[in-house]
This record gives structure tokens, sequence and C-alpha cells, in this order.
């Protein structure tokens, strides 16, 4: 059964009326395995006695008000695509914690295809798993945010592979950005599991030469493309019957996936 029929049997049987859409707290766990397999949900679901609308930044650790999600990508000078507005869905995200392993492993060759299960070239040499973690936390914080429904619930992501595109690719043949995470829900009060880990690919077409010229001079970053898409992916993952489907990009696709 699909990820949002499950959930909304839960909602249907907690007979819980619409909620607001509120601020999302976001957070840079510990590094610690997800669990794997289902544990049944509980009869309620209460709200958190934690206040929502804070969250720690991963970057600086530093704890603040209001989740800036949308407004710090809109203040990056970038056009962002435009989620769905407030909707009903089967849950609410009270909490976005997102995992990035040190076990994978990082390249820095300038290659077409390097191997590797991290290549990210747009921020400054430096930490890569951390800078992934970034992105993928704000994109999510962003994505869930319109989410409504009756089920309260942590979203839990674990990033198994961020592999964008190196300089050669960049500015020659563009690519495929190969991304591929697990996402976890658990409930906001318990901490249990609404459902089985599932894993989600959510590759993107990569812009090279002219076209990625082109969009960097509108402010189309490789960073602001994947960050718009990642936010829509967890949104249809969250509230489509079907979640979302992963995009046939071709030959170069399947060679990222090797």
């Amino acid at each position: 059964m699909k990820m949002v029929r499950i959930l909304m049997a839960m909602g249907l049987a907690a007979s819980v009326s619409a909620c607001a859409s509120v601020d999302v707290p976001t957070r840079n766990m510990p590094f610690e395995p997800l669990p794997e397999g289902a544990v049944q949900a509980p009869a309620g679901y209460a709200l958190l006695d934690q206040p929502r609308g804070t969250y720690q930044d991963a970057a600086t650790g530093q704890v603040a008000i209001n989740h800036p999600d949308v407004s710090r990508l809109e203040s990056e000078a970038a056009p962002s695509v435009a989620l769905a507005p407030a909707m009903t869905a089967p849950v609410t995200i009270n909490s976005v914690t997102v995992r990035v392993p040190r076990s994978l492993k990082v390249s820095e060759a300038n290659s077409y295809i390097p191997r590797g299960d991290i290549v990210w070239r747009e921020d400054p040499i430096g930490d890569r798993h951390a800078q992934v973690q970034k992105i993928v936390q704000d994109a999510m914080a962003r994505g869930v945010t319109p989410l409504n429904g009756p089920i309260n619930a942590d979203l839990h992501i674990e990033v198994a592979k961020f592999h964008a595109l190196t300089e050669k690719a960049r500015y020659t043949t563009g690519g495929v950005h190969a991304i591929t995470f697990q996402l976890a829900l658990k409930d906001a009060t318990t901490g249990e599991l609404l459902m089985p880990v599932k894993t989600v690919k959510a590759d993107l077409d990569a812009f090279g030469g002219k076209q990625a010229l082109q969009a960097e001079g509108r402010g189309l970053t490789q960073k602001v493309r994947i960050t718009n898409h990642l936010a829509e992916v967890i949104r249809q993952e969250l509230s489509s019957p079907e979640g979302y489907k992963n995009a046939s990009l071709g030959v170069i696709q399947l060679m990222n996936r090797m």
C-alpha cells in the first residue's frame, strides 16, 4: 500500500478536524541509522509539548525563532518554483531531521561522472557532508510547510546519494543530479514509525554548457534548482496517493546509478 494511503487511513481513524499549517522546526541530529520495518501507529496523535517554530541552524548551531526556509531562499536573489498552497494532506510535519552519514564517500575528481556518493562543487571546498545536509534540510523544511493533515509526525531523512555535476560536466555536457534518500515518518509524541522506511530516488536533469550559464545568469544555480526540486519531491511524496515518481533521464542517469 502506498505511503499516503496508509496515512489517510490513520487520519480517518483519528477523527481529527483540519489543522492549520505551521512553521517547521529543523535540527541537525547525531548520526544514527534509521530503523527498519514499521511499528503500528498509536490510536491518538497529540501535539508535542515543545514550542513549534524554533530551529537549530545546521551551519552555525544557533537556535532561532520562525524557520526562515522560504525567506532565505528568496533572499538569495534567485527565482524559486512556487509550491502548492496550504492543502489537505494526511500529515502535518512537526519537525525535520536530515542526516548525511560520514560513511558516504566524497569525490572531488573533476571528471564527467566521478565515482562517489557525494559530488558537490558549488560551495567552497570544505565539509561536503555538512554542505549537503544544509541543502537537503532547507529543501525538506520548505516542502512540508504547506501540509496540514490530522496526523502530527516528525520527518527523518537519511541521504544515500547526492551526485551533482563536476566543473567539467557543468560547463560542457550537463548530465543528471542523482539524489537518493531514505524517508521515515515517526509519531510526533511517541517516536514510533508510522509506516515502513521508504527509499526515494529524486533525480533531476542537470544543465550544461550555454544552458548552465544562462540559468546562472537568471539566478538558477545548481543549489537553487536542487532545493526547489527536493521541496517538490517531498511535498508530492507526502500528499499524493502514489507518492513521487522519479523521472526517466536516459543513459547518464543509469551510469550515475552504477
